[in-house]
């Protein structure tokens, strides 16, 4: 029988994205942690998109951001990644909004920082009467994080959160993700209040990676890119989250580059660079799903 190791050990490291590019018409690609450090965008991996679209390809980059696509891109814009690198976006928060503009008239309580509003702004100017309240008074919750991600930890919304699920309150969680780095630091998301609730009994649902919603909303843009249906054995996904891009990616049968110096990088780069092939086999048997190809990050 063929061991999880020996499995990873199989997997090639590319030598950039031009040596498989020829395979696809289509990439979705994660953002932070591939094109963003969450301060500052990367230059050569823009550059490998920009190239890619240069040769007919389409380029939609698919995040777990807890803010609409519009405010989205403000912000990739003005972190300096150039708009030509991609056709499109679709974020975990477009989809969020989409549901809280659904639930027109009832009553939410918000559960992250001040610098979220925007997501019941646009829920309001699409129509939608969106009334914030304390969760005693609430028809549901919408997570988009910690209040304060650098001074809190998850640990600290034990109380609040089993008080939640003690009222039946469902949670709209407009993030999956449970860390992510800003920079040198790492922080907690939205996804790990979602996976604590989950644990109390209470009832969650997700907007983003690794679920279908985001994949299937990806693909409609490319549609409307392509002017036709896109062949899923023709798409591409890039990023470097086990749980979220490689699961996803797994869980709709797409290929994906992993990216190995993101959020895994102290699991799998030994302090020499090479690749151990052990923690990348852990990763796979956790979330269930082999990546295509491994980056240490992406490149022409």
């Amino acid at each position: 029988m063929t061991s999880s190791r020996q499995m990873s050990s199989d997997i090639a490291m590319i030598d950039g994205l031009e040596s498989i590019a020829a395979r696809y018409d289509a990439i979705l690609s994660d953002v932070w942690g591939v094109l963003i450090d969450g301060q500052r965008h990367f230059p050569r991996a823009a550059d490998a998109l920009r190239h890619f679209r240069a040769q007919g390809g389409f380029v939609v980059l698919i995040t777990n951001a807890s803010r609409p696509d519009d405010e989205v891109r403000r912000q990739l814009l003005a972190m300096g990644l150039p708009q030509d690198c991609f056709d499109d976006l679709v974020s975990a928060g477009e989809l969020t909004l989409q549901e809280i503009t659904v639930r027109d008239g009832q009553s939410c309580y918000q559960l992250g920082p001040a610098r979220d509003n925007g997501l019941f702004d646009a829920a309001n100017q699409r129509g939608a009467s969106v009334q914030r309240v304390g969760w005693r008074q609430a028809d549901y919750i919408v997570c988009t994080g910690l209040v304060d991600e650098r001074s809190e930890t998850p640990e600290d919304y034990d109380d609040l959160l089993a008080k939640m699920a003690s009222r039946g309150l469902e949670m709209l969680c407009a993030n999956p993700d449970v860390l992510v780095a800003i920079g040198d630091e790492m922080v907690y998301c939205a996804g790990a209040l979602a996976q604590r609730y989950e644990r109390l009994g209470g009832r969650v649902t997700m907007f983003g990676k690794p679920h279908a919603p985001i994949y299937a909303a990806a693909f409609e843009r490319l549609a409307r890119l392509k002017g036709a249906p896109v062949n899923s054995g023709r798409v591409l996904t890039i990023g470097d989250g086990a749980a979220t891009d490689l699961a996803g990616a797994g869980r709709a049968g797409l290929d994906c580059l992993f990216i190995t110096d993101g959020v895994h990088a102290e699991e799998l780069v030994r302090p020499d660079g090479t690749i151990d092939p052990e923690g990348l086999a852990r990763l796979m048997e956790c979330v269930g799903a082999r990546p295509y190809a491994l980056a240490r990050e992406v490149f022409w």
